[in-house]
């Protein structure tokens, strides 16, 4: 195969898809994502039986029992992939929405209108559900899509790969709407991200490393986060229960999530009565607590390296400063956070404004567990990732991030004099 040749193909093809899905109505893209869901559905055991050729495969090449569940199509996968095709269906189609319009002192009317960015290249790992959550966000945005899941995931993509194009077909649109490669040679990545002439966008799913050799190859726009090291502060004027309640929640109530907590901060004056209460409560999940020298003296922890405060753990390990005030907080964040989520516990609300307005990051809190920052959560529906960039989108990536605005002029006959 001339890989050159075959991206090339593979983007010409979804740029002229993308043009046709501009004529494309909501009741159109909704029917494709419906009969998606139905195909899903009733090729379940085919589903199975490919992934099962990857999982065997994964086994033989020493993939980790994590690797493996997250490789798995389970019945419970396959029936959430189904309702997340009903639940995009459901959610407002934000293409042609047209917003701020005005009269000028000219007669002419100007506004805003909400389209596509085009065609949307998403590169993503070990998951096959990606699949179908992207093609499903990308279709009812209105752009096209060109797929690149991880070679441990083959046979299950292409088997996804064809229910997605007997739903495009049943809606009447385009099957090269949505492309899944089908080689998994890493050159066709390398061609992927290089193509802005047919792509508008690359979104990477997947590892830090993965992430960072996109960012740096690609001559095409990217939409990222290469981390998620996300900050919980208590403040002096914290409310002691909930402290407790969020700064458990944020760590453990998953661990390997890009919006779980990795660093506790929280204000000398209140150290000594919630750090003990906490560390009993970590000790019932046994998670590892990593502290500065106040904290060591407070709790059984490790000592922190200057390493700890600058790591995504993705899993049950918090390392945990005790710092002077709030400024100490957010200078803290401000050197060490990833820009993805940081939440601040206080009943002050002159605190918690300046923490909100002074604190950059995608996702800021109030008493609330950075666990929430999530597409769903936030009533996006599901996202196609988490952007800690500040431009084109910010934070949870759902379906008004995979589109642009333009501007619209309505006039009759209006001459500029």
């Amino acid at each position: 195969m001339n890989i050159e040749q075959y991206m090339m193909d593979l983007g010409q093809k979804a740029r002229a898809a993308s043009r046709q899905l501009l004529r494309a109505n909501t009741r159109m893209k909704n029917q494709a994502l419906l009969a998606i869901a139905e195909q899903i559905e009733q090729q379940a055991v085919i589903l199975q039986t490919e992934n099962a050729k990857d999982l065997t495969a994964g086994k033989e090449s020493g993939l980790d029992a994590a690797m493996l569940d997250r490789l798995a199509l389970s019945d419970k996968v396959i029936a959430g992939m189904a309702e997340g095709l009903r639940q995009i269906a459901a959610l407002q189609d934000p293409v042609g929405e047209i917003s701020d319009m005005s009269f000028r002192p000219s007669g002419i009317q100007v506004g805003k209108m909400r389209v596509p960015l085009g065609v949307v290249g998403i590169i993503y790992e070990s998951r096959p559900n990606v699949t179908v959550d992207a093609a499903a966000l990308c279709l009812k945005s209105g752009n096209a899509a060109i797929l690149r899941g991880g070679s441990e995931a083959k046979y299950s993509n292409q088997a996804l790969a064809k229910c997605i194009a007997a739903g495009l077909e049943v809606a009447g649109l385009p099957a090269t709407a949505v492309q899944v490669l089908e080689t998994t040679d890493r050159a066709a990545v390398g061609h992927l991200i290089a193509m802005p002439e047919f792509v508008d966008v690359i979104i990477p799913r997947g590892g830090k490393g993965l992430i960072e050799r996109i960012s740096q190859g690609a001559r095409v726009p990217v939409i990222k986060h290469l981390d998620g090291i996300c900050h919980v502060y208590i403040d002096v004027d914290a409310d002691a229960q909930k402290a407790l309640d969020v700064a458990f929640n944020a760590k453990t109530h998953r661990y390997g999530v890009c919006n779980a907590m990795e660093t506790l901060l929280i204000a000398e004056a209140r150290a000594a009565e919630i750090l003990p209460k906490l560390a009993e409560l970590y000790a019932t999940k046994a998670v590892e607590l990593r502290g500065c020298a106040q904290t060591c003296a407070l709790i059984n922890a490790k000592p922190a390296t200057q390493e700890d405060w600058a790591t995504e753990y993705l899993a049950p390990i918090l390392s945990i400063r005790v710092v002077a005030d709030v400024d100490a907080a957010m200078d803290h964040i401000a050197q060490f956070s990833s820009g993805h989520t940081e939440s601040i516990i206080t009943e002050n609300f002159s605190t918690s404004r300046r923490f909100l307005a002074e604190v950059d990051s995608s996702s800021v809190m109030v008493n609330a567990s950075t666990r929430f920052a999530d597409g769903f959560e936030y009533g996006l529906g599901a996202e196609i990732g988490i952007s800690t960039d500040k431009f084109h989108a910010r934070g949870p990536v759902g379906l008004e991030g995979l589109t642009s605005q333009k501007y619209i002029v309505l006039g009759d006959g209006h001459i500029r004099q």
